[in-house]
């Protein structure tokens, strides 16, 4: 469980770029501008903010950025089904989604007949990679899903 919550306060704190321990409508734009490798309206991650900014500071704490993933109830489902998900791509030997084992699911799920490089998977994986480390972790890949 300890991994579990480092791994959410790295990617919190990959959004919130001034380490202030708040993420704003800015930052989070800048993410999920990074993360899905197109512009998002500054009137859209303000309302995304507004959806989980319960306190009303116009900022989300680590607790109401973890919000964002979902309400309580579903939660434990939620977290369930993308684990599995997410464990059918991680590499075997690690925790982690890496590009050879990416490469690896793939083509299992049927990419063979594409060339598939080692250094397609990286891009693919470069996208979401909010800590810069080359792999994904388990909320990296949480959130991808959740903004995909």
């Amino acid at each position: 469980m300890a991994s579990t919550a480092s791994s959410s306060s790295s990617v919190f704190s990959a959004f919130d770029k001034d380490g202030d321990g708040k993420v704003s409508a800015a930052e989070l734009r800048g993410c999920m501008a990074a993360a899905l490798g197109e512009d998002v309206s500054e009137e859209e991650a303000v309302a995304i903010l507004t959806m989980a900014d319960t306190d009303g500071d116009g900022l989300l704490d680590h607790n109401e950025f973890l919000g964002l993933v979902g309400q309580p109830e579903e939660e434990e489902m939620r977290m369930r089904c993308l684990r599995e998900a997410f464990d059918m791509y991680a590499a075997e030997e690690t925790t982690v989604i890496t590009p050879a084992s990416l490469r690896r699911t793939l083509r299992r799920l049927g990419w063979q007949h594409q060339q598939l490089r080692v250094e397609d998977c990286r891009a693919m994986i470069c996208r979401f990679d909010l800590d810069g480390d080359g792999v994904l972790s388990f909320d990296e890949f949480r959130v991808m899903m959740l903004m995909a």
